[in-house]
Parts: structure tokens; sequence; C-alpha cells
């Protein structure tokens, strides 16, 4: 059953400046994604400018606890259950507030309860969802979003992109998380640009300089010994995020070199049968969903953070780890190069090329000089990506389609 966490709430009336938002997310905490960091964050932002906030989200924990705002939480179970949970959720939901703010997810059903209410939707972007449907159910024979946008494929697929475009058409405002899924809801669905408003990712969590631990106080918390080198990757374990050419990438380099996986999914396990059958077994580690408040430590005790997907709209993870000063090899794709531009604060490689990943990630682990300019030079370009300089600009959005 879906529950809702009890906490006092400031009461909205007419003369307050306030607006009340529902905002709905296919992930919260303790589950890992960008929407697990996200709705936290600017909830409490929101709450701390005068807002009510509410929230509807999938999640592993039936009753969470420790915030703020009232959870109603979609536990696991078969998805199109969890989407009809759901549907009915944000329908009692958002009856007692002014606008809803949907995290792109298989929106649909989101979106219809909201206008059924006759509330105004804010639509945050993360993916073309489209293209998340169609690769997940093996649709468009693996192609990346960049081919998916310039093909067309058959009844299947039309028919997402058409709902797609519709539950897009039903919103007032869209916020997109990078310049390069601006252009996709414009240059692909025929959106009106005035629809569209950029905003950044923010990065959520303390300052370099106030988390405490150097990579080997790191490393004895988290009991990782000392004499090893450390790749950490931390991404939902679904098949566009390349965990499996890390790991032929891993068996590239030098024996002492090890892979810690944060994450779970439906690829866990091909994953762990992948690395036993390249003789990885025991340099490949896969942690499962890392409780947040140790993904920081884990940042800090790794030598090289690595992103291998074919798909990103603009990385939580990548903000987090270039505010830590961990380096970076991520693939070029998407809203990536809009964080990490290649040897200036990371390297940027091919999706599917493992030579090539192997290549740049042994480059930063056996040039400490070059480790260090790209850690400092992330440290600098992450103040890009503060709640301060966002999160007003999703409080103006909300406004705006309140009125």
């Amino acid at each position: 059953m879906a529950s809702v966490a009890r906490v006092r709430r400031p009461r909205h009336n007419a003369a307050s400046l306030g607006v009340r938002v529902l905002i709905t997310s296919p992930v919260f905490p303790p589950d890992l994604g960008g929407p697990a960091v996200y709705v936290p964050s600017i909830a409490r932002f929101l709450m701390e400018r005068g807002h009510e906030v509410r929230v509807v989200a999938f999640c592993a924990d039936e009753r969470p606890t420790g915030h703020p705002f009232p959870v109603r939480a979609i536990p696991r179970g078969p998805l199109p259950v969890r989407y009809l949970k759901a549907f009915f959720a944000v329908l009692s939901e958002a009856g007692k507030v002014d606008v809803v703010y949907v995290q792109e997810h298989l929106a649909l059903l989101h979106v219809l309860a909201a206008r059924l209410r006759g509330r105004p939707v804010v639509i945050r972007i993360m993916v073309d969802g489209a293209w998340e449907i169609s690769h997940r159910l093996g649709w468009i024979d693996g192609d990346s979003i960049d081919q998916f946008e310039g093909k067309r494929y058959g009844f299947k697929v039309g028919l997402v992109r058409f709902l797609q475009r519709r539950w897009w058409g039903m919103c007032t405002r869209i916020i997109a998380c990078s310049d390069y899924l601006r252009r996709i809801p414009i240059e692909r669905y025929g959106v009106s640009a005035d629809k569209l408003k950029l905003v950044y990712n923010a990065y959520h969590g303390p300052r370099a300089q106030d988390v405490p631990h150097t990579r080997q106080s790191a490393r004895a918390q988290l009991g990782l010994p000392q004499d090893r080198r450390y790749l950490l990757t931390i991404c939902r374990l679904m098949v566009w995020k390349g965990v499996d050419g890390i790991l032929r990438a891993l068996k590239q380099l030098p024996e002492d070199v090890h892979l810690l996986i944060a994450g779970d999914g439906d690829m866990e396990q091909p994953w762990r049968a992948l690395a036993a059958e390249l003789g990885l077994a025991e340099r490949a580690h896969f942690l499962g969903n890392v409780p947040h408040r140790d993904v920081l430590t884990y940042i800090r005790a790794a030598d090289v953070f690595v992103l291998n997907s074919e798909y990103e709209g603009l990385s939580h993870t990548l903000l987090e780890v270039s505010t830590l000063g961990t380096p970076i090899v991520c693939t070029g794709v998407c809203g990536n190069p809009e964080v990490v531009e290649h040897d200036r604060n990371g390297f940027l490689v091919r999706p599917k090329d493992d030579a090539q990943l192997a290549h740049f990630v042994h480059k930063l682990i056996t040039e400490q000089e070059l480790s260090a300019r790209f850690s400092a030079e992330g440290m600098r370009r992450a103040e890009r990506f503060t709640r301060e300089a966002t999160f007003p600009e999703v409080e103006r959005v909300l406004r705006e389609a309140q009125r």
C-alpha cells in the first residue's frame, strides 16, 4: 500500500505568496538515481522559500521518513500496477495543490491525472522517454539516442512517440536539464521553443572542503585495501549504462586496479556473469544500492570515476564527482560534454570503445600531475551547477505555470 509520511506543513491561504506544489518522481531515497537526489533537494529549497510541497514517488521504502514534506510512496511491484497506483495517487494529491511538477519517466498517467484535476503541469525531462521505452523493450535494435532521433521505426515506436508528444502537449512548461535535451522536443517533436526552459541540474551535497575524508581515510572507513587502485562507477544497472564495457576495459588494466560498481538494476546478474567469464570476479565489486551518505565517501576513495553510458541527460553523479575532485572518464554523449570538456577537466570517450576507455583510464591512474589538474579544473567548473544558480529558475517556472 502507498503510505504518507505525516509531518506538519504550513497552511496555504490566499494572502500567501507561496505556491502549493506536488512533485512526482520515478525514484526516491533510499533508491539511487538522479531524481532521488534532486527531488528531496528541490523540495527543501521550495519549502525554505515559503512554498508547500508534497511528493508522490516510486520508492523501495513503503514509508519514507525524515523529510519535512509528506511523501506518498509507490512501492516496488509489477510495473503496470505501480503506474496505476501512481495515477490514482497523483489524482488524489493534485487536488490539494496549485501546480504539479513531474519528473519525466513514462509520464503520461501522471500528467493526465493532474490535468483531470485541472492543475497546470511543469515537466522536467531527463531523457527522450520514447527512446528509453523503445530501447528497454528491444524495439530499436539497440540504437543510441542520437540514432533514434534521426530515424523512423515501426508502429510501436510511432505510438510511443505520439503519446509522448501528447503528454508534452498537455504541459504548461517543460524544463530540460541540458541543452542537448532542450533541443529534442523542439527539433524532433515540434514543441514550441517558448515552452522549453533550460535549467541545469544542481549539485546537492557538501562542498569539497566540507567533506573530511582524504582518499586514504575514505578507503579506511570503507574497508578498502590501500594497496589497490580503484575505479568507481555509480549508475542504475541498465543496459545503456555500459558497465559491460568498463569490465572489458578493466581486463586490459593492471591487476591491482579494481572496479567498484554502485547501483542495482536489471543487468546486475548478466554483468556479474560477464565479470566471472572475464576472470574479474575478484576485481569487480558489485556494491548494490549504496546509501547516499556513503556515495560521497566512495567518490573520495576512488582514483578515477568512470561513466560509460550511451545516454545521460545531465548526470547528477558527474556533478558530485566534479565537485569532490575525483578525475573523470566518461562518454562524450548527450549532456556529458556540458559538464566535462575533453582534456580539460576529464576525458571524453566514444561509447562502446573499450580500448579507448582503458587507454584514458590508464593515463589517469599513472599520471598523477594530469589527475591533479583535472581534479582542480573539475572543482572550478562545478561552481556553475549549484542550487543557488539553478533552483530559483525552477521556482520562477513553477510560479509562471500557476498563473
